[in-house]
């Protein structure tokens, strides 16, 4: 299983609108494809930032590439992204899960 990770940074006052803009995109991205197995979404605010660490679980990179295309190491975003985020992070991180409880 792999894991694959991406971090955004919404104004604080756009974060309960990200938060949901990501449920009706990503999120349902990811359930509409196939090998995708769950996903964690963690929002932390601090003053007039919010941050997202959204992590997703995999069957495989070709699951991956299902949902991200072949240059999967690139962030996926839609269109409202660019005005909701702070700014675009061109990438994310994978990992291979070693262990997993939930």
């Amino acid at each position: 299983m792999i894991a694959r990770i991406w971090h955004g940074v919404a104004r604080a006052e756009n974060s309960d609108e990200m938060l949901e803009y990501f449920r009706a995109t990503g999120l349902e991205g990811f359930r509409a494809t196939e090998g995708h197995r769950g996903a964690l979404m963690l929002r932390r605010t601090q003053g007039d930032r919010s941050e997202f660490l959204l992590i997703s679980l995999w069957d495989s990179l070709d699951a991956i590439k299902r949902f991200a295309g072949e240059e999967y190491e690139k962030a996926v975003y839609y269109p409202e992204d660019a005005r909701l985020l702070v700014n675009l992070e061109p990438t994310v991180a994978h990992y291979e899960v070693a262990e997993r409880t939930i």
